[in-house]
C-alpha cells in the first residue's frame, strides 16, 4: 500500500473523536474550538470498506490574543492545527501527505491563510513533521503548568472552571488526593505556515 492510495475527507467532529482519543497522546478533544476535521482513509478495510488510519482537527486558537500575536493585521485568518494522529504502521511520509491535503482543502474552501501549530517536547515532539511540510519555526512558548488528574493531562484552568469536573477536582485537592498534580512543563515549539505567498512572517 502506497501513501498515494490513501484519501482524505472533510468530516465532522463525531467521525474523528474516538480515533483521536485512542491514538493521540492527549487522549482528548476537550477544550478545543473546533472548526474543521479531516479523516485519512485506506481502501483496504474489512469487507472492502475504507478504514480510518489518521485524523486531524483544526480550530481557532482558544485565546484571542494568540491569533493577534501571529498575524496582527487580520487575526481572523489564523487557524490552529490542534490534533494530528495516525496509526503506527503507516508508510513513510503519510503525515506529510495528510497535512498537505488538508492545507490545500483549507486554502480552497475557507478564508484562513495562516496555520499555527505547537510541538510539545514533554511528549517527545520537536516538530519534525512541520519542518517536512515547510512550516516555519517561530521560537518557543513560555513555560506553562499542566494539571494531571489520575494520569490524564488537563489544562490548569480546570482548577478555576465552574463545572462539575472542576468542582470535583477542587474537592479532591482539598482532601489531599495524591493522584492530582500540577506540573511545570517545558516550552513548546511554535510553527507557522502561510497559505498565501503574499503573507510573510519576517516582520512579526
Amino acid at each position: 500500500m502506497k501513501v498515494t492510495d490513501f484519501y482524505v475527507e472533510h468530516v465532522n467532529h463525531k467521525a474523528v473523536k474516538s480515533f483521536v482519543m485512542k491514538h493521540h497522546y492527549s487522549g482528548s478533544t476537550r477544550g478545543l474550538h473546533i472548526s474543521h476535521c479531516f479523516g485519512l482513509y485506506s481502501p483496504d478495510g474489512p469487507f472492502g470498506l475504507p478504514r480510518m488510519i489518521g485524523a486531524m482537527i483544526y480550530g481557532e486558537p482558544a485565546m484571542p490574543d494568540v491569533s493577534k500575536k501571529y498575524w496582527p493585521k487580520n487575526p481572523s485568518i489564523v487557524l490552529e492545527l490542534n490534533r494530528l494522529c495516525c496509526i503506527d504502521d503507516t508508510p513513510k511520509n503519510t503525515e506529510s501527505y495528510f497535512i498537505g491535503k488538508t492545507l490545500r482543502w483549507l486554502k480552497k474552501n475557507t478564508n484562513y491563510r495562516v496555520i499555527l501549530s505547537f510541538a510539545d517536547p514533554h511528549e517527545g515532539h520537536e516538530g519534525t513533521i512541520y519542518k517536512a511540510t515547510n512550516f516555519l519555526h517561530r521560537g518557543m512558548t513560555d513555560s506553562a503548568k499542566a494539571l494531571f488528574v489520575d494520569g490524564e493531562r488537563l489544562h490548569q484552568r480546570m482548577l478555576t472552571k465552574k463545572c462539575p469536573k472542576g468542582d470535583e477536582i477542587r474537592k479532591r485537592i482539598k482532601n489531599g488526593d495524591e493522584n492530582i498534580e500540577l506540573k511545570q512543563l517545558p516550552p513548546k515549539h511554535i510553527y507557522v505556515k502561510s497559505l498565501d505567498r503574499r503573507i510573510s512572517f519576517e516582520s512579526i
